[in-house]
Parts: C-alpha cells; structure tokens; sequence
C-alpha cells in the first residue's frame, strides 16, 4: 500500500488528502450555491463528476439479478449457452423444452410468468437485512426489456408476465425508503446472440437452423404473431469473426478483435430504451454490464446516457447531483466519471474514490442445483466481504437469486436472515463509515490475488481467521473488525499503537459492558467477554 501524509486530529489518524478534501468541500457547502454542470456527452467534461454522498454512506445493497433465464433454473447465460451444442443448458433445454429450431429463447420467455413474485415481501427482508440501496435487472443480455418499454416491443408488460416489473420494484423500494438502482446489460445481445444463428452439427436435426434469423412473418398463427423476433434476438447480421469458439465473446467485449460492429440503428435505439428507462424510473443508481460505458468505443450511445442521466438528476434536485453510474474495467480517467464496478473481487488497498463490488450468494441466474446441493455463501462469507470492501472505501452489491417463479428459497434466505442478525448488531460499523489509514492487519493479507479483467478474484486469498482485522471510522470512533473468535479469548491489534491512536473507551457491539483492555507500543490488545456468543461471524469493537 503507498505511504500517506497523515494528519493527526481527534485523536486519530487521517490520510491528509481526504482530510483537505473534505475541508474543501466543506468550504463549498458553506460559502457558495450549488453550481450546476452541463454535462457534455464526452469523457473530459464527465471528469467534472462527484461521487454523492448517499452513495459513499451506503456501502450495502441487495439487487435482483432476475428475469427470464432463471425461468428454466439453470444457471447464468441460459439464452446463450441454450444454443451451444452439447453443453449442459443445451442438453438440458432439449429434453426440457425441446430443440432449440422448434423452441427457443423467446419460448421460455413465453413460460415465464412470475406469479409468485412479491416485491413488498423482499423488500422488507433486504431492509432488514441492513441493505440501504436496491437494484433490479432492467434487461439482460438476452435483450428483454424488463419495464413498459416503448422502444422494445419485446417487453414484460407484452409477453412473460405481462407486468411492468420495474415499476413494481421501484415503488416497494422507495416506499421503504432505499435509494433504487437498475442494471442495464442489453448493449451486447447483438454478438452475445450469435450462437442463436447456429445449427446442430450432429445428431438427427444436423444442419436445421435455430431459431435466431426467424422474422415477424414466421409467427403467422404463432402466440408472438405479430411480433419481430428480430427485435429481440438481432441476428439479421453476418457473425463475428470466429463466432464459433464460445470463448470468442470475451476477447471481443470490447467491440474489437474481428467483432461484428452494431448498425448505428441498434445503436440508438439501445440510447432511446436506456434513456426512456431513466426517464420514467428515476433510478438513483444505472449500474452497466460494460467495460466503461455500453458501446464505446464504437458508438457514443453510452457517453449521451451519462450526461443525459447526470443532467436530469441536478435538475431534479436542485443543482445537485445525485446520480451514480456503475462502469467495469475503467482507465485512470474513466474512474473520475462514474463509479468503479469489480465483479466478483475486491480492491487489495484503499482506494481515493468510492467505488463496488459486485458479486452472487450464488449463480447470477437462479440455479436450482445450487440450491439443492446447499451450496449459497453463507451469512458468514458475505460479512467479511462486507467489513473487507468497506474498510477500503467500497460497497458491496451482493445479488441474491430469486426462482423463476419470483419466490425465494429457503437457502438463500438463511443467508440473507444471518446477514440481517449481525448487522442489526453491528450495521454501524458499516454503514455512513469512512476508511481509516490503514485498511486491517493480518495473514489473509499475505499475498493477495490480483485482480483479473474486470474483477474475478474472489475467494483466492487467504480465508480470514480470528487474527484479521478491518478498520472504518465515524467522526472521533475507529471500529475494529475481527473477523472471528480467537482462541486465547483476547486479541492484539498491532496496528492502533499507543503512539498513533490513543484509545479511551473500547465496546463491544451488542454487549453493555465496557471491555478491557490494554494499549502499549505493541499495540492494542482487546479481552474478550467470556459470556458471549463465540459463534458470531464478527466482533465489532467501537474504539473512542
């Protein structure tokens, strides 16, 4: 981790660089109106952005990463690996549905009805939970439009469930007074629909077409007669380069390495359904599935939605901004225009700027196997990342599956409910908190993975014991995350020496007596009640 300057005030240690910035901000509340700024569809002037505090405060959210793939309950890129010979969703589609010529992604869709889906239900279990924002898929990959679109025909309120399931979401979210987000992927059905132009290469249905090039004028006496496949599948193109290597698609995410590059048409009509999406929802957060902004570098559809989005939120309020846009694989410049996105892995410092993790207690799409074989992170899991992200200035966004149906399982709401148990302990430990100077101490710090492409490391490191330890802070208070009960019934925190920090008053969350302790050069050595409840995920110690 790089060396700080660091100043000393109300008896702790902050980095200098936030403290000047936060006086200089504190200056501009202060002494001056909000200047509102004309966002420009160009990443020099989406440089002018600023994190809101909301988001900086909130450090946990729950989203919905649901739709129609989860209808067949099979896992995540249903749609995709559908139309991929011999694969498991393949074969499993085949003898479920039937082959991919006769019945194919528009079909599940037609079998997906959410009729048990309960949004007051799940929102009042993520509140408890302690999630203070709430995202919902807005469309996948597999380009269904997941709210009254009227630049999508293919949209839930006109075939599935015929609900406008956005509008539903937002309503029990804001009621509830959680801060609403979207997650828009659809940019990339144009390549990530390709296997849909494929045929089997075996077998007694070689050589007959799956459904993806099928147009309007096939559904003659058909249930989506009427409609154009095309709309949903956008297949009316010649494939990318190498399109038959299944791994192909992420070497050419980023619309390069012998893509097929969108017409300028599905260009702008990915701008007028985002935008609509915006418009209509007023989501306080847009997350993309994108590397930077969706379709750039090839069109600047994406740079139009940012300043479009950042614009209506000052006019909404006042000249202040309180829009936050999630983006992936971000250079030095990009990471000042929005908020940075790590999939599935954490940051390995501190980081200047606020920025997320994104990950799943299981599969993106709902996986029944998982399920069954009770294999969902446990509560336990989850709360380490949580202390771990937040300790370096992050929030956690963690996906929890929901069945095709719209219920949720038994499995993922033990986790969700263990989740809810210790932060109704410990949520101030976590949330409105800042990173102190250091992020923590111990050996799962030794060697920690590296980040790979977007994110994708975890789980590499070291699990965390009873000898790790996170720090965040509030005002005049540093709490010490320990992240399970040690042996010897005390711990020594070798970072909050006698020399830099000095502690008055130590607690332990959820206990009313004060603890005991002792501080020398060595460190800060904690004694732990004896008559607590030694399986608790973590220990929260509150240091004034």
């Amino acid at each position: 981790m790089k060396r700080r300057t660091v100043i000393k005030t109300l008896g702790m240690a902050i980095p200098s660089f936030w403290l000047s910035k936060a006086i200089a901000r504190s200056k501009i509340h202060a002494n001056a109106p909000i200047a509102k700024i004309d966002f420009k569809p160009d990443w020099k002037s989406l440089e002018q952005y600023v994190v809101p505090e909301w988001f900086r405060d909130a450090k946990f959210g729950i989203w919905a990463h649901w739709g129609p793939q989860c209808q067949p309950e099979r896992g995540d890129w249903y749609a995709r690996g559908m139309y991929q010979e011999g694969s498991d969703q393949y074969n499993y589609h085949v003898q479920k549905y039937g082959h991919p010529s006769t019945f194919g992604f528009k079909d599940v869709i037609n079998e997906w009805q959410a009729e048990k889906w309960d949004p007051e239900m799940l929102l009042d279990l993520y509140k408890r939970a302690g999630a203070q924002y709430f995202v919902a898929l807005a469309n996948h990959h597999d380009n269904l439009d997941l709210y009254d679109s009227s630049h999508q025909p293919w949209n839930s309120t006109k075939v599935g469930p015929k609900k406008d399931l956005i509008a539903g979401w937002a309503k029990a979210a804001k009621k509830r007074g959680l801060r609403f987000g979207v997650s828009v992927h659809a940019a990339h059905a144009w390549t990530w629909y390709e296997t849909a132009q494929r045929a089997d290469k075996k077998g007694p249905l070689k050589d007959i077409p799956y459904d993806g090039k099928i147009t309007k004028s096939d559904g003659k006496n058909k249930w989506w007669s009427g409609l154009d496949p095309q709309d949903l599948y956008a297949q009316n193109h010649p494939l990318s380069e190498n399109s038959g290597d299944d791994g192909m698609i992420h070497r050419q995410w980023h619309w390069g390495n012998g893509v097929n590059v969108p017409t300028k048409k599905y260009c702008n009509n990915f701008y007028d359904r985002t935008v609509e999406l915006i418009d209509k929802y007023e989501p306080d957060l847009v997350y993309f599935d994108d590397t930077a902004l969706p379709l750039w570098p090839i069109d600047d559809a994406g740079l139009r939605i940012a300043a479009h989005y950042y614009n209506i939120s000052q006019q909404k309020h006042n000249g202040k901004l309180e829009a936050v846009i999630n983006g992936k694989i971000l250079d030095d410049q990009q990471r000042k225009c929005m908020v940075w996105d790590i999939e599935k892995g954490q940051s390995n410092q501190i980081e200047k700027e606020p920025w997320q993790t994104c990950t799943c207690i299981g599969a993106w799409h709902y996986d029944r196997r998982i399920y069954e074989n009770k294999n969902y992170k446990s509560s336990k899991t989850v709360i380490h990342m949580l202390a771990d992200v937040v300790s370096k200035n992050g929030n956690l966004l963690l996906s929890v599956p929901l069945r095709g149906d719209g219920s949720i399982d038994s499995e993922a709401i033990e986790t969700v409910e263990g989740i809810a148990s210790w932060m109704s302990i410990n949520s101030e430990s976590i949330i409105g908190t800042r990173p102190w100077n250091l992020f923590g101490e111990g050996p799962a710090m030794d060697n920690p993975a590296p980040l790979t492409a977007q994110g994708f490391n975890e789980g590499k490191n070291k699990p965390f014991t009873a000898e790790d330890v996170r720090f965040t802070t509030k005002g005049n208070v540093l709490y010490a995350i320990v992240m399970g009960w040690p042996q010897t019934g005390n711990v020594l925190i070798k970072s909050v020496k006698k020399d830099n920090y000095r502690a008055n008053e130590v607690q332990l969350l959820g206990e009313k007596n004060k603890v005991r302790f002792k501080q020398t050069v060595d460190g800060l050595e904690l004694i732990f009640p004896e008559d607590i409840d030694k399986q608790r995920p973590a220990y929260v110690f509150k240091i004034t």
